[in-house]
């Protein structure tokens, strides 16, 4: 029986309603919500994607992942965010920020958990925006 279900056959009222509810909420679990992320092997298609949709989420997959597991000894995929930042001047472009992170990273002798947070000005086409 859902939690739902039992709690219309409950007939409370006052504070014990009030009791009842507060319980109800501390006993629904808070589910952090993760982003569905996309397997890409380069990150032009995210690029692409925070472009159009404002924001993009992927995990690296072959040959450039592969070698990065082994130069930092971690096993952990190495997820990438891109978030639009705002519209540039030229249509279909975006300055975008680009966040990889990879779990339990060893570098000189320490294990960690690593971040690189990085800008780029993309555009929708595949191009990067002309100069003015």
């Amino acid at each position: 029986m859902t939690l739902v279900a039992t709690l219309s056959r409950i007939k409370p009222r006052g504070p014990a309603l009030a009791a009842i509810l507060v319980a109800a909420l501390l006993a629904v679990p808070v589910l952090a919500q993760t982003p569905q992320r996309i397997p890409v092997s380069e990150i032009k298609p995210l690029l692409v994607l925070a472009v159009e949709r404002g924001s993009a989420h992927g995990v690296l997959t072959g040959p450039g992942a592969d070698y990065m597991r082994r130069r930092f000894d971690a096993t952990a995929p190495i997820e990438i965010d891109v978030a639009t930042l705002h519209a540039l001047p030229q249509p279909g472009c975006a300055r975008l920020e680009v966040t990889t992170r990879q779990r339990d990273v060893l570098e000189q002798g320490k294990r960690a958990d690593q971040e690189l947070r990085w800008q780029v000005s993309f555009c929708r086409d595949g191009s990067f925006p002309e100069k003015r």
